[in-house]
């Protein structure tokens, strides 16, 4: 009937998953190595990359500045030769001896020319604090 010593049990030999397990294991650090390896290239292939940019943009920068400053000698050596030269029309003695038909456009091209490069622009006066509202608190709806 009922053997209570339990000699005769019997159970199934179960399979170990463990050899499974350990298997997926390895492989899975294995991957995870090599990823780290290939990151650890990619960020040296770009710091690499960031150094040669940087080197290039100083030197873009070193030349655009020789040739602000060559433009700025010519500019110079322009306006002083204008200055030791004579010029080469001379104004009437009596700008009024003109007819007023001709003044009109003389005196709109000397406007136009100097409207916007002569004249500084205003400055804006600025704001008060109290003025600026609180962008957290702004609601915006659509």
């Amino acid at each position: 009937m009922w053997n209570l010593t339990g000699d005769n049990a019997t159970s199934k030999p179960g399979r170990s998953l463990l050899p499974a397990l350990t298997i997926l294991f390895v492989v899975s650090y294995g991957l995870l190595t090599m990823l780290v390896v290939e990151q650890g290239r990619t960020i040296d292939s770009q710091r690499d990359l960031i150094h040669m940019l940087f080197s290039d943009s100083v030197q873009l920068s070193g030349i655009k500045g020789k040739a602000i400053q060559k433009q700025q000698a010519e500019a110079q050596a322009r306006a002083q030769a204008q200055k030791k030269s004579p010029p080469a029309q001379t104004a009437p003695a009596d700008p009024q001896a003109q007819s007023p038909s001709t003044q009109r456009p003389q005196a709109s091209a000397k406007n136009q020319s100097t409207s916007k490069i002569g004249r500084p622009l205003p400055q804006k006066p600025p704001k008060d604090s109290s003025d600026m509202p609180d962008e957290r608190r702004m609601l915006i709806s659509i």
